[in-house]
């Protein structure tokens, strides 16, 4: 039987669902047309916790590239957090030249942290 101490809380999952949002650059009003849900909704996703139903749910984090992984298996550590999957995401989308420019800034980044 569950307790309240076992009681998934859902906050941090819709926190990190707003941030992603944010940094996709889209609205509530976006979202909520994309996946067909209200942007109230989605507000009280995002800020209460409120939590989605299972199909809500799987959109979001299939729109915004979000890994729930780290939400449900707080001991493991193999699994790719959502910020590495929306980096990811939006290294899908550069081309070669853009792509050199991304390897440079990372072996700069790797040369100064280990000065």
């Amino acid at each position: 039987m569950r307790n309240e101490e076992t009681k998934f809380d859902f906050r941090p999952v819709g926190l990190a669902i707003k941030e992603a949002r944010l940094n996709k650059g889209l609205t509530r009003e976006q979202v909520g047309s994309i996946i067909q849900i209200a942007p109230r909704y989605l507000t009280n996703i995002e800020n209460k916790g409120q939590q989605p139903s299972l199909q809500v749910l799987y959109d979001l984090v299939t729109l915004l590239n979000i890994s729930l992984d780290s939400y449900f298996f707080t001991e493991s550590k193999t699994s790719k957090s959502s910020k590495r999957r929306q980096v990811e995401a939006q290294l899908d989308q550069l081309n070669d030249a853009q792509l050199e420019i991304i390897q440079d800034i990372i072996k700069a980044i790797f040369e100064r942290t280990n000065e």
